[in-house]
This record gives structure tokens, sequence and C-alpha cells, in this order.
């Protein structure tokens, strides 16, 4: 390996910082750069219309309109992209191990609304099956490699490493290990430099339809005078209604009528471990159950301090949000408690 891969490989994972204070405090750590004040004004219909088209790619290497992702025949009427750094990013693997513990597929088929997450990363596609075997994570995975989707939607790029969130079980130091072991595991394969710009980070975005109309029903049942409530929901723009874009397949003169959606809430980070926390997207998703913090397996000598400092950062998680908009949990709640109180109703007489 020449001198270039291996700093490379190396920048990739600890982008030449050094704490200087312990991974157990909940300290903000010394950085090179300072954390970014961050705007998370909600994307306009105008932006939402652009980027649309842009592309995506699969794990196969496959093109995808980013629209795909959230809109169109098969895909959910909910749809929480989250965008992350690059591949061998051990800060998003954590996010992402943590996510897909609490927030699981068959928790999000429970919900009145079929609701779904998507991950983009900034990287080569061929590094997809990598990051989806590292971070278990259960959900469909895409590569944005011109970051054009992250310049439009207002991310950033900061190398700043910010205070230690809840969402990150293991210390930097074993993090920035397992991603230079990741790197030179991709010599053979030539992906090495191809993780992604080291310097993006991402954000959260949730695209949700105009309202909530007829609980269930399909996009169809607008058109044939189904809808129920058309009510506006967060202050996002929207794309038009009665536009259509490429199916999943991406193929030409297989176009589809869509749903129109908008971004109703959305997050986008501050510095390299800013990624909204846990329970903020279980209640803007409108998942009920109590978030757990992550499991941690450091050895007994250890364990009860890194268990209270890991305490303490879930508790802050609890209380604080990252974060700005507003979904339609509240409502798809009084959905559900209107199905309960129907079935829990006595039989009408007869």
């Amino acid at each position: 390996m020449d001198s270039s891969t291996n700093s490379h490989i190396m920048s990739q994972s600890s982008h030449g910082q050094s704490p200087t204070t312990s991974e157990s405090s909940s300290q903000p750590i010394s950085d090179l750069e300072p954390t970014l004040d961050t705007d998370n004004t909600l994307p306009t219909a105008a932006t939402l219309s652009k980027i649309q088209s842009f592309l995506v790619l699969d794990r196969t290497g496959k093109s995808h309109p980013f629209s795909s992702l959230y809109t169109g025949p098969h895909v959910p009427r909910r749809v929480l992209i989250i965008f992350v750094r690059h591949f061998f990013c051990g800060n998003c693997q954590e996010y992402l191990r943590t996510l897909s513990a609490a927030i699981t597929p068959e928790s999000l088929l429970r919900l009145p609304i079929s609701t779904s997450i998507a991950i983009v990363g900034c990287g080569d596609p061929g590094l997809i099956d990598m990051y989806a075997s590292a971070t278990g994570c259960p959900f469909e995975i895409y590569a944005d490699p011109t970051r054009k989707l992250y310049d439009e939607l207002g991310m950033s790029k900061t190398l700043a490493l910010g205070s230690r969130p809840a969402y990150m079980k293991k210390g930097l130091f074993r993090s920035s290990v397992e991603s230079v072991m990741q790197g030179l595991r991709q010599l053979g394969s030539g992906l090495v430099t191809k993780a992604g710009d080291q310097r993006q980070i991402g954000g959260e975005f949730l695209f949700e339809p105009l309202g909530v109309m007829t609980p269930g029903s399909p996009f169809s049942e607008r058109e044939k005078g189904l809808g129920g409530d058309r009510t506006q929901i967060g202050d996002g723009g929207s794309a038009s209604a009665g536009q259509s874009v490429a199916s999943l397949d991406g193929l030409p003169g297989q176009e589809e009528e869509f749903e129109p959606k908008k971004v109703t809430w959305c997050h986008r980070m501050r510095n390299t471990r800013d990624h909204a926390e846990i329970p903020e997207l279980m209640e803007v998703l409108g998942l009920d159950q109590i978030a757990e913090p992550p499991k941690r397996s450091e050895d007994a000598k250890k364990k009860e301090k890194e268990d209270r400092h890991s305490r303490e950062r879930w508790e802050k998680a609890l209380e604080q949000r990252k974060g700005a908009g507003l979904s339609m949990a509240a409502q798809m709640s009084t959905m559900k408690v209107g199905a309960e109180d129907e079935s829990t109703s006595p039989p009408p007489v007869a």
C-alpha cells in the first residue's frame, strides 16, 4: 500500500482530530473546526421540484430518480430519508446500528399510514453492500457520489467532531480503528479512496403527503373522490399535483402518476456526530414505544461508569430536539385512537 492511500484511509476515519477530553464525558471535545450554525428551514417547493429528477445509485450501480425513493408505485406514503457521511464513517455507522435496533421495518408496518426509511450516502455504490453488512441496516441504501442532493438540500461540510451523542456506544478510538480496517479490506476492490467526501455531513428529511386522506387508501382513491382530509402538514414546499415521474426501474416510457409529497420535518447536521437522536426520530414518525439506550459491551471494570454516562446522554436525547417542522404523527395518533374506539365499541342494536 502506498503512502497516499494509507494517508487517505487514516483521514477518512479520524479526520486528523485528537480528542482532548474523555469519550465518556458529556462535554464537547475540542475540534479543529467549530460546530456549524446550521439552518433547519424546510426545503421549498422549488427545491423539491429541482431535485426530484436527480439520480441516486443502488447497490448494483443502477440509477433511480431521487423522487422514486419517496413517491410512486409501491412506495410508502411517508418516507424518512437519512443522508449519511462517507461510507467509512464510524460515527454514522454507529448511528445506523442504533437506529436499526430501535426502529425496525416491523414497527413501521404497525403505523396507520405506510412508512419507511431510506439511506443515502455520498460514496461509490460499490461500497453499499459493505456498509449494509457493517451496520446491520435493514433499509434500502443508495449513493449520491456527485453530492448534488446534499448541496441542494443545504447540507454542509465540516470536520468538527462535536460532543458525543447518545446513539454512539463505541468510543472514538475503537470506531476509528474499525473504519481504517474497513478501508484496508477494500484495497483489492479499488474502492478504498471512493467512500465519499470526508468533509460532507448529512441530515434527515421526512417526506409526507399533503394530507392524511382516507387511512390506508392508495393515492388513486383521491382521483375517485374517496380522499378525505386534505389538511396541509408542515410548512415545507411540495411537488405539484398531476406531475408524473419515472417508475422505480427508471426506464423511459413507463411513467406513473405520483402522490404529491412535501418535507414536513428536517434536520441538518452541524458536525460529524450530529444526526437527530433516535427518540426524536421515533417521535416524528409516530412510534409510541419507549426508545431504549443502545446496549454496551464494555468490560466489567468500565461498564458501570460507561453505563452511567450513556444513560445521561440518552436522558438528554429524550428531552432535546434538533430538527424543525411538524409531521403527521399527531394526526396518526388520533387515527389509532379512533380505530381502537371502534374495535371496543358494542355492536349496533338490530
